[in-house]
């Protein structure tokens, strides 16, 4: 089988780009497999290519060569705006004329048996576009509350062309199905992997708090800062490490600096390798809104962190067994995430029983089970 994923830039750090890597590298061991990116921003991509795996752009912004001319780019921006909502072309700025253009050949002459759409945007691109004789998923890496009302519209209206979806949570399966009225197999929930390996486990006596994504207002850190501070107040040779790159950095600094913390509070920056720097930790804090997934918080249980997390919508409660392999707290409640970490950190013990817990509850998300999920449903389509 020759399975193809389009994704926006899969040359960039991210989640959805780490995700689509991992899983092409377990489907690659019995099957062709191609990521077809809508952009190209640097030279070579921020993690390392699966071998085997084709990698290729469709709009190859590190060159100055123009492809397009002023007639057909603006055509093909029209073509573009009458499938894909205004809110989704703001939010992603990988959907240029030359890369919808080059879709729209691709999906005319790619001989893949299934092709998989990694965001809204590119999902009803396929519904539009793609022949009959393709097998096409489309895949959620969010959830369908975190769309515009503009897009959710469009989601209703198109994806009943799609022949399948793929969802991260059994809520948002739910919401998928009320929305598109559809029942069986259309819709499944599979979550992401992850990483293959065998990771070093954490000793979880090191006093360090991890916590990891984009610096997004999303992620709320400014809140778990302030969290935190409950903890330095009691314990100030703990200190929380903080993962990811984006544009909020200068509010989490204010907030460091409001709360006193400028000591033991560091933003650490991307990282490749994730997992071993969770292993370097005790606990992870989650301070999200919301989540698509909380794939950081199935990677803490690889190394057998317990995870503090706020019980937003959709991931943590899903993962999380409270009182088992973390604790969840009422979403917003600040005072109460300090409070939990406060408590991880000072019963070892609780720490430690909750790791081992955490580290058995990861067995769940590896890649040698999640494949075969994968398989079946592309079957189950193709047939």
């Amino acid at each position: 089988m020759k399975i193809a994923f389009v994704i926006a830039n899969g040359y960039a750090m991210g989640g959805t780009v780490r995700t689509v890597y991992n899983l092409a590298r377990g489907l690659s061991e019995r099957h062709e497999v191609e990521i077809v990116s809508l952009a190209r921003r640097r030279k070579a991509p921020f993690f390392k290519l699966p071998d085997g795996v084709r990698l290729w752009p469709l709009h190859d912004h590190t060159t100055e060569e123009p492809t397009l001319g002023a007639f057909a780019r603006r055509r093909w921006t029209r073509r573009v705006s009458s499938v894909v909502p205004e809110s989704e072309l703001k939010r992603n700025q990988n959907f240029s004329p030359e890369a919808v253009s080059g879709l729209h050949r691709y999906l005319r002459t790619t001989d893949a048996d299934v092709v998989i759409g990694t965001r809204p945007g590119i999902n009803l691109l396929l519904a539009a576009w793609a022949p009959k004789r393709l097998c096409l998923i489309g895949q959620e890496h969010l959830n369908l509350n975190e769309h515009k009302p503009d897009l959710v519209k469009a989601i209703e209206r198109h994806y009943r062309n799609l022949d399948g979806l793929s969802v991260l949570t059994e809520t948002d399966r739910d919401a998928y199905r009320r929305l598109l009225r559809r029942d069986g197999d259309f819709l499944t929930v599979i979550p992401n992997a992850v990483d293959p390996g065998e990771p070093t486990p954490s000793t979880l006596d090191e006093p360090v708090i991890a916590a990891a994504g984009r610096l997004s207002p999303v992620k709320q850190y400014p809140k778990l800062v302030e969290a935190f501070s409950q903890v330095v107040a009691e314990h100030p040779e703990w200190s929380l490490r903080i993962y990811g790159s984006g544009d909020r950095a200068a509010k989490i600094e204010e907030a460091v600096r409001e709360h006193g913390v400028q000591d033991n509070v560091k933003l650490m920056g991307q990282t490749r390798d994730l997992t071993s720097e969770l292993s370097k930790a005790s606990i992870l804090g989650v301070s999200s809104k919301v989540e698509g997934f909380g794939m950081t918080i199935v990677e803490a249980f690889s190394v057998g962190l317990p995870v503090v997390s706020f019980d937003c919508p959709h991931g943590p409660g899903e993962i999380i067994e409270h009182e088992r392999t973390g604790l969840l707290v009422p979403p917003q409640d600040t005072e109460a995430l300090g409070r939990s970490l406060l408590r991880l950190v000072e019963d070892r013990e609780e720490r430690h029983r909750m790791g081992a817990r955490a580290l058995e509850a990861s067995s769940r998300y590896q890649l040698e089970d999640i494949i075969p999920r994968w398989e079946e449903f592309f079957e189950h389509h193709r047939s």
